[in-house]
């Protein structure tokens, strides 16, 4: 049985114990945990997907040869993936757009809302580097096309383009595009994308079923006052307050 559908029965089994609001006391609650068989390999291979769908490539290849799980994508293509990744968060969009199409020319050809957002991401490096007649130039040959064609394409083009009315960006509304979290939001975007073609899951596992865990708690919390998790990082049991 999968881990999930493991979690899935033993939250079904809490709900059918906390029918009424119940106190259920620490060595209750460690007995029920304790009931529950997980086996290594799942979790060997949970641990595995979180370092691949990140990109840990070399922590990767240790957990391999120590744990002998194996990937389910072949590793070398984890730092062909990094090397777009890095080139986005670095503002090298042009070359982030290379490393793609040498991957994959289908992701980009398939995908035409991340190759606008990858263009626009290069129109955003323009115009933060003070080029503004390329940066229009730019805009007006490879971006406006697009947003002809596509309305919501057209509204986010008319956004960046809005930087350069502003000679101080710190007091501009649309002054975020310029934050590093709208390189880091197109790179995931990218980092995504290169996954779904490998046929890989675009968003690791581990943090839904720590979702799930938080989501479960909250349900239980309404049924009953038992020793529950409050910091993920060391998933030490706390008594409730009653």
């Amino acid at each position: 049985m999968s881990l999930f559908w493991l979690v899935i029965r033993q939250l079904a089994e809490i709900e059918a114990m906390a029918a009424s609001k119940k106190i259920i006391t620490r060595d209750e609650w460690e007995k029920k945990l304790n009931d529950v068989k997980i086996r290594k390999e799942d979790m060997n291979k949970l641990v595995m997907n979180f370092l691949v769908t990140e990109g840990y490539v070399e922590a990767a290849e240790k957990f391999r040869m120590e744990s002998g799980t194996e990937p389910d994508i072949d590793l070398a293509t984890i730092t062909d993936r990094m090397a777009v990744k890095k080139a986005v968060q670095s503002g090298n969009v042009e070359d982030a757009i290379e490393k793609v199409n040498d991957l994959n020319p289908e992701i980009l050809d398939t995908n035409p809302q991340l190759f606008f957002h990858l263009q626009q991401q290069r129109l955003i490096e323009l115009i933060r580097n003070g080029k503004v007649e390329e940066a229009l130039e730019f805009a007006q040959e490879e971006l406006a096309p697009r947003g002809e064609e596509n309305q919501s394409f057209l509204e986010e083009l008319e956004r960046t383009v809005a930087l350069l009315a502003f000679e101080d960006v710190s007091n501009c509304p649309v002054g975020d595009l310029l934050d590093i979290s709208q390189r880091l939001k197109t790179a995931s975007e990218v980092n995504a994308a290169i996954l779904t073609s490998q046929s890989h899951e675009k968003d690791p596992k581990l943090p839904s079923l720590l979702k799930m865990l938080l989501w479960a708690q909250n349900q239980l919390d309404e049924k009953a006052a038992y020793p529950r998790i409050n910091d993920l990082s060391t998933a030490i049991l706390e008594d409730s307050a009653v």
